[in-house]
């Protein structure tokens, strides 16, 4: 793969450093280290040159006045984690989700492009996503083949133009996650060209094949697939290694399933650590309170996986599975120089962290915050128009029905909609996803969201656009305003006042507050739906997956409301 490397000036002065023409920036002396070729703890010296490991063996460079000198003695040294399946734009923002998880050791993402796909051109994108490499933190990313929803204009933005740009990037790692996956057994051949042209480009193809058959996973095997996240029980995992797709075993805010999967992986016996990596996949804010990737190692060790392995899978796995093992995943001659010290093999939060040569972390305490990123190009959130009675009219005979936090499917409206208030005595609301510009509009009901909701809007979706809901237009209305308000953001208002918010100014989907505040914000407005009925385990990810047509059986997209197993359309929305 080819990945961002260093430039001739800076090899030069990294040479010297072996010659004792120049002192190294810092040595890490009578470090007890994971070398993750050799599968095992070795003691030695690393020496340090800005961003870069110049040397780690038995050696000690000349004293020098310049070098910082740190002795490790009776500490242990493992590579910087990697989280290979991001999606950091679960309201928090690339910037802000880094320099939170790089506090617990996490030092490389490997991410999802989607929203800055849907919100940008390229250009712009990637003016924001070379911001992102300057920063003491490695982040690479995917490139993705299709929305996962229905697009008004989904011809006009997937293109091979518009992909290829992405492809063609040293940062992109990866195509996919193929959620569109049934597209391209059906016969969906410009999306096989873009899969070829990022194999033809070293990239790895990431699956999304829930509860997929073998012979789905055969097929995709042979149309490219190389990794697969949606493993669910350990036969999964066993039947994704048969097949030889590396498997990425996950722990999220709505797929908890790490320590059931490990739990059977070894009760299965199946001795495959080298081909398993670990990730959080995209959880929301709150679930990271317990961390990113050190949860997922930490998860490990409580199952009884081998310190070794259970550290292999948060880093070298990855950075050998994307081909990145020549700057990733090693600590050794000619790699990133992240590295994370812990006090204890068994407890994966480090004590200190450097990444990139940075010290972001140092006796527990954070000692560096990530430098800030220009969101301008973004665009803004500031709709120029007012709702008006009649986007506030229902009269479609069903309705969507919430099986879970995500699965949707339809069902017969019992109640007359058309009053402007629903009773709280039930659980259907009225449902209205609004584009952005104010174009077109989708009307109809949900069930089971709440029974108390009286006004809730977001501007954090799929795509961007508008989701309004609750049981009175009034207060939908008054939510809308405030979301208008904050110029972008979550509101739940009633009674004229609102109850809860999270602004969202970057982009109208994006906080620019840390994480820590974030979480808090999440905290109070997940704690006032629940108070008005939400019984369901995360309202984020409902905003998020509302327009999703990956997942059955019902979903209202921009083009209107829409059958995923029929795919077709059976009401289409509404201009304004």
């Amino acid at each position: 793969m080819n990945t961002q490397g260093w430039k001739i000036k800076e090899l030069r002065d990294q040479l010297k450093v072996i010659s004792d023409e120049a002192p190294p920036d810092i040595v890490l002396k009578n470090a007890t280290y994971l070398h993750s070729i050799f599968k095992k703890w070795m003691t030695g010296n690393i020496w340090i040159k800005q961003d870069r490991i110049v040397y780690a063996g038995k050696e000690l460079p000349p004293v020098h006045e310049k070098t910082e000198t740190i002795d490790l003695t009776g500490k242990r040294v493992v590579p910087g984690y990697i989280e290979p399946h991001v999606h950091p734009f679960q309201l928090y923002n690339p910037q802000s989700f880094a320099d939170y998880a790089a506090q617990g050791g996490t030092t490389t993402f490997i991410a999802d492009n989607m929203t800055l796909f849907l919100a940008l051109e390229n250009e712009k994108a990637f003016t924001i996503v070379d911001q992102l490499h300057e920063l003491p933190f490695s982040f690479y990313w995917w490139s993705r083949f299709d929305a996962q929803t229905e697009l008004a204009d989904n011809g006009n933005r997937f293109t091979t133009k518009t992909v290829g740009e992405w492809i063609d990037r040293p940062d992109v790692l990866t195509g996919g996650e193929l959620t569109a996956w049934p597209r391209l057994l059906a016969g969906d051949d410009q999306m096989l060209y873009w899969i070829q042209l990022a194999k033809q480009n070293g990239q790895k193809i990431e699956g999304h094949f829930p509860g997929a058959s073998e012979k789905t996973l055969v097929r995709m095997k042979l149309l490219g697939a190389d990794g697969d996240h949606e493993a669910m029980t350990a036969e999964e995992v066993e039947m994704r290694l048969l097949h030889g797709y590396t498997v990425t075993l996950r722990q999220s805010s709505i797929r908890p399933d790490l320590r059931k999967l490990l739990q059977g992986i070894q009760e299965r016996g199946i001795e495959a650590y080298d081909h398993l990596l670990m990730t959080t996949d995209g959880s929301t804010p709150g679930f990271h309170s317990d961390g990113v990737m050190d949860l997922c190692i930490r998860i490990a060790l409580e199952e009884g996986v081998p310190p070794i392995d259970a550290y292999l899978m948060a880093s070298y796995n990855v950075a050998k599975h994307y081909g990145i093992t020549d700057q990733h995943g090693l600590i050794a001659t000619g790699r990133y120089a992240d590295l994370n010290v812990l006090d204890d093999e068994q407890n994966p939060v480090p004590s200190a962290v450097l990444s990139k040569g940075v010290w972001l972390k140092r006796n527990g305490r954070k000692v560096q915050t990530l430098g800030e990123i220009d969101w301008s190009d973004m665009p803004k959130f500031n709709p120029d128009f007012e709702l008006n009675e009649e986007d506030f009219q229902f009269s479609m005979p069903f309705g969507m029905e919430m099986v879970n936090d995500v699965i949707m499917k339809p069902y017969s409206v019992s109640y007359d909609p058309r009053d402007g208030e629903l009773s709280k005595e039930h659980d259907e609301c009225y449902l209205i996803l609004l584009d952005k510009y104010g174009k077109w509009r989708v009307n109809t009901l949900i069930k089971g969201f709440a029974n108390q909701v009286e006004g809730f809007a977001s501007s954090y979706s799929n795509t961007g656009d508008i989701i309004l809901i609750g049981k009175s237009t009034r207060e939908m209305r008054n939510a809308f305003e405030e979301v208008k308000r904050m110029g972008g953001g979550i509101a739940l208002t009633e009674n004229g006042r609102t109850v809860a918010s999270i602004p969202l100014p970057i982009g109208g989907s994006l906080s620019a507050e840390p994480m820590e505040k974030l979480m808090e914000q999440e905290a109070v407005l997940k704690a006032a739906l629940k108070e008005r009925g939400f019984r369901h385990g995360d309202a984020i990810y409902t905003l998020l997956f509302l327009q999703s047509t990956h997942l059955p059986y019902l979903r209202v997209t921009q083009r209107g409301i829409y059958d995923v197993m029929n795919k077709q359309v059976l009401f289409p929305s509404f201009m304004r």
